[in-house]
């Protein structure tokens, strides 16, 4: 919220903001008639909607629309009690897995629109039925606005993507190796047995077990991080060049283990650094320290917690320590500094290790990724349509 609050005095100064939060929310609610501009979390929503959805707004408009895909979800069903004369939602990734993503969205926007969310669904499983994908663009095109960012962006400087391939250690790549091996064992023939669905967990345990063993070996067992990891010895040193030379990095990883045993070693060589996941409290006391002191270098960043709703433009490198399976969050974690307000070029560094279940995810995507560019946006899940050859060639 304080991102927004920041760009509304920004952008918009005359507009009267109030920030919905905290203890005294009643008190707040007193101002809401003398307040253009009211905003609060998802989680204030979903707790005060007895209340909120007896307020008439002239507008609702959601923020990272996708927070409400589940349909289900006590958030959506939250959004969809409010009163307002007109209703926004706003993604970058409005379909984050598959298109019933879209399905809750407008369920928000325009319900009944797209009629019984159970039939959208029945008809948007199937990736290749191109005449659903037809039909359903030509549909939603009057009420999606799609910008790209080089069309309303593009005095922004160019950003270059790269991976690195590192090579692991001879004792990392024992540990995975038996690891790999000890899971192909188990998994094919339970799954010959019991079939894909039901050994689905067991799939998901051994492809983040794996995942962890590419990152670093003390992620699996109470170790010592100053075992080797390929994925250090690459991400240090850089860091280290790159503080000297007076540029300002973010560090993206979904394990808060994995940037634990970073910022150890950060301590180590001196490099001053602010952190961020989802037990953080003040986000915006962390963000002004990166954005505005000069000798704060390196900023590490639960992927979950950072990915989204930060403005980071004072980093001009960024590091995805470990491949997601959704390419856009990727991409919007990459874009906290990619975005209006930055002016130098941006280089951004997947670190994926050679021989791993990392560099098979990344030939998985490149498989998996065709849904509906007609519609809006591409169909990212790896793991709603994996097959048991896909899981083979995982564990290859």
């Amino acid at each position: 919220m304080f991102n927004w609050k920041q760009e509304a005095e920004r952008f918009t100064p005359q507009l009267k903001v109030l920030e919905y939060s905290g203890l005294d929310r009643a008190k707040q609610r007193e101002a809401f008639t003398k307040s253009d501009l009211v905003l609060a979390t998802y989680g204030t929503l979903r707790r005060d909607i007895h209340i909120l959805k007896d307020v008439d707004f002239d507008y609702v408009i959601l923020d990272e629309a996708q927070a409400i895909k589940n349909n289900t979800s006590q958030v959506a069903k939250a959004t969809r009690l409010l009163k307002s004369v007109r209703r926004v939602a706003l993604s970058g990734t409005p379909i984050e897995n598959h298109l019933g993503d879209l399905c809750s969205i407008f369920d928000f926007l325009n319900p009944g629109m797209l009629g019984r969310s159970s039939l959208f669904k029945l008809h948007a499983a199937d990736p290749n039925d191109r005449e659903t994908r037809k039909v359903l663009a030509h549909g939603l095109r009057p009420f999606i606005l799609r910008r790209t960012k080089q069309a309303v962006a593009n005095e922004l400087p160019d950003k270059i993507e790269q991976t690195i391939y590192c090579e692991m250690g001879e004792e990392q790549q024992r540990l995975y190796d038996e690891l790999r091996d000890h899971f192909r064992d188990s998994l094919l023939g339970l799954i010959e047995s019991q079939g894909l669905a039901k050994t689905k967990m067991h799939v998901l345990e051994a492809l983040l077990r794996l995942r962890q063993a590419s990152c670093h070996p003390a992620l699996l067992h109470k170790s010592s991080d100053e075992e080797g990891s390929a994925k250090l010895d690459v991400l240090i040193p850089h860091l280290e060049e790159l503080v000297g030379e007076g540029h300002k990095t973010l560090v993206f990883s979904q394990f808060t283990s994995m940037l634990a045993i970073v910022r150890k070693h950060l301590d180590r060589a001196g490099i001053t650094y602010e952190y961020l996941d989802g037990q953080t409290r003040d986000r915006k006391e962390c963000v002004e320290r990166f954005q505005s002191d000069k000798d704060c270098g390196v900023f590490l960043i639960s992927l979950k917690a950072g990915g989204l709703g930060l403005n980071l433009t004072a980093a001009d490198y960024v590091f995805i320590l470990d491949p997601w399976w959704n390419p856009a969050v990727e991409t919007q974690a990459i874009d906290r500094a990619h975005r209006v307000g930055q002016t130098r070029q941006v280089f951004a560094y997947r670190l994926i290790c050679k021989n791993t279940v990392e560099e098979k995810i990344a030939e998985l995507q490149k498989q998996k990724r065709e849904l509906a560019d007609a519609i809006l946006e591409q169909d990212n899940s790896v793991m709603t349509n994996l097959t048991a050859d896909d899981l083979r060639m995982l564990l290859s």
